[in-house]
């Protein structure tokens, strides 16, 4: 069976081009399932929670009896106790046949559990069970937010929190692990399903130990991916090259490396010509990979929009960190914040939070910048002349500083200080936007940005361009910022670099012009 790259459904290793996840099965079960722990793993939409589960049932169950559910098209088991007990007992039917249980302990768990006392039975069921095997029990639930009734859920979890408790005090016999995975907190269910009233964090699923296994993609285990791919189809791809540069732009999110690698082995492969077909797997191809992928719609990027217009506060602080530079630092009890990392938009680095990686933070600027880019004139001048900007297939990229002079000083000419400081760099983007858009993208360099800087990687077409945005403060600052820029463009192996000034000096005097450093040169443009 030839193999593919896959972002939809199960990632299964004889099917699929995938990550060695092997050492991370072996973490899992050395660090979690043999001491008997309980625990999440709550991650965000589509981080390989569901292939990751499958591959430790595969790992386990040699030495242990798996029983691997799913809450995923559950509804009908949270209308009642009865009903929920009755499909818990038909779905761990399934798994026991499947696994080949002796058929007597398999018709025991069948037996009907009783309409007055249903959890009482299905506690009892459990510990029989338990008891009857000649294995350790672990079991697995998946998309467990998807539960339509959380008190009712709730309530089952309350059990396994008791019998836990009576396993360790020596009364009861249960199951050894429990892992429920999906991309709420157990404790944040009740916050997620009734959103209107008040939260309560009161969740008996306290017995469960924090999950610190790094699910996201390291280069290397990137490069674990690769070269599967490398092996069956011979396109001399550099892959430790390759695999850097996605994680660059991924930061390891695995539906985002595993979908840009999809959008290279097919999408770009078939529109190449023969020639280029030979170049698929480079430095280029990932950058037209990442421009296809922030133009489509999936449901990654769908989500994302949705659960920012649910959670406005959320939303108010990745605008005030993308656009105003702002630092937010992490804490836990920030629930803004928290369910920010939670859903995986942002993540904590050196203790305060940022944007999880460059595709979000684009596609984050671009939504937006959508929602009021239409009604923007500036938006509007550079849509309808953009032409002039593009000559031989090649961004013109001085001539976009010295018209956006022009445009911004006709456009913003009334515009006070406080205005241009707060929404300069969004108008820069505004109108970079339609120039670029459908052949090139730009990426935001987070290490730098702040209230007074930020620096823009513009990927067109392979060719790369470093501009830095600041507000100008005095010609001392104005050096350094040369100097951090002059950095930047040795990075890039870059001999022109671009500055865009905001001064707000009555005296200062706005256009472009070249500075020459050494034998390279800076084009600034003050406005």
């Amino acid at each position: 069976m030839q193999k593919r790259f896959t972002v939809t459904g199960l990632c299964v290793p004889e099917m699929h081009y995938m990550v060695d996840l092997s050492g991370r099965v072996k973490q899992i079960v050395s660090e979690y399932i043999e001491p008997g722990m309980y625990f999440t793993i709550n991650r965000a939409r589509q981080f390989g929670k569901t292939t990751t589960l499958f591959m430790l049932e595969e790992g386990m169950k040699e030495d242990y009896l798996v029983l691997s559910l799913s809450f995923e098209a559950a509804d009908d088991f949270f209308s009642s106790k009865q009903t929920l007990a009755e499909g818990l007992v038909r779905v761990i039917s399934s798994n026991l046949r499947r696994q080949g249980v002796d058929k007597s302990i398999l018709e025991e768990w069948k037996e009907p559990v009783s309409a007055d006392f249903p959890m009482m039975d299905l506690d009892e069921k459990i510990t029989n069970l338990c008891q009857s095997c000649d294995k350790k029990i672990v079991l697995m639930i998946d998309e467990v937010d998807k539960s339509s009734d959380n008190q009712l859920f709730l309530a089952f979890l309350g059990l396994l929190r008791t019998k836990y408790l009576n396993r360790l005090a020596g009364k009861d016999t249960t199951f050894w692990s429990v892992i429920l995975a999906g991309v709420y907190d157990i404790k944040n269910l009740k916050q997620k399903i009734h959103p209107g009233q008040e939260s309560k964090y009161n969740s008996p699923w306290n017995i469960a130990v924090d999950f610190k296994v790094d699910m996201s993609f390291s280069p290397n285990d990137i490069a674990s991916m690769l070269r599967q791919y490398e092996e069956d189809w011979h396109p001399g791809m550099d892959i430790d090259h390759i695999s850097q540069l996605l994680y660059d732009y991924t930061s390891g999110y695995p539906f985002l490396v595993s979908r840009l690698c999809q959008i290279m082995a097919e999408d770009i492969n078939k529109d190449s010509t023969e020639q280029e077909r030979k170049n698929v797997w480079d430095e280029k191809a990932v950058q037209r990979a990442v421009s296809r992928i922030l133009r489509e719609p999936n449901m990654l990027f769908d989500d994302m929009s949705k659960k920012l217009n649910d959670n406005p506060g959320l939303k108010e602080i990745i605008y005030s960190i993308l656009f105003r530079g702002e630092k937010y630092v992490y804490e836990a009890e920030n629930d803004r914040i928290r369910i920010g990392v939670m859903f995986g938009f942002l993540k904590v680095r050196d203790g305060a939070v940022a944007v999880s990686n460059r595709i979000f933070e684009t596609k984050l600027y671009n939504l937006f910048l959508s929602e009021d880019q239409t009604n923007t004139r500036i938006f509007s001048t550079a849509d309808m002349e953009k032409s002039q900007f593009i000559k031989g297939g090649f961004l013109q990229m001085d001539l976009v500083l010295q018209k956006f002079c022009e445009y911004f000083a006709d456009i913003y000419a009334d515009a006070d200080g406080k205005f241009i400081e707060e929404n300069g760099r969004r108008i820069f983007l505004i109108f970079l936007k339609p120039i670029i858009n459908g052949k090139g993208n730009y990426y935001i360099e987070a290490r730098t940005r702040n209230m007074k800087r930020t620096d823009v990687v513009i990927d067109y077409r392979g060719k790369q361009f470093v501009l830095e945005m600041k507000i100008y403060r005095s010609q001392e600052y104005n050096r350094r910022g040369e100097g951090q820029l002059l950095e930047y463009m040795d990075y890039y192996h870059l001999q022109k670099g671009y500055m865009l000034s905001f001064n707000f000096n009555k005296k200062k005097q706005t256009g472009v012009k070249q500075i020459a450093v050494g034998d390279r040169a800076i084009v600034e443009a003050v406005v």
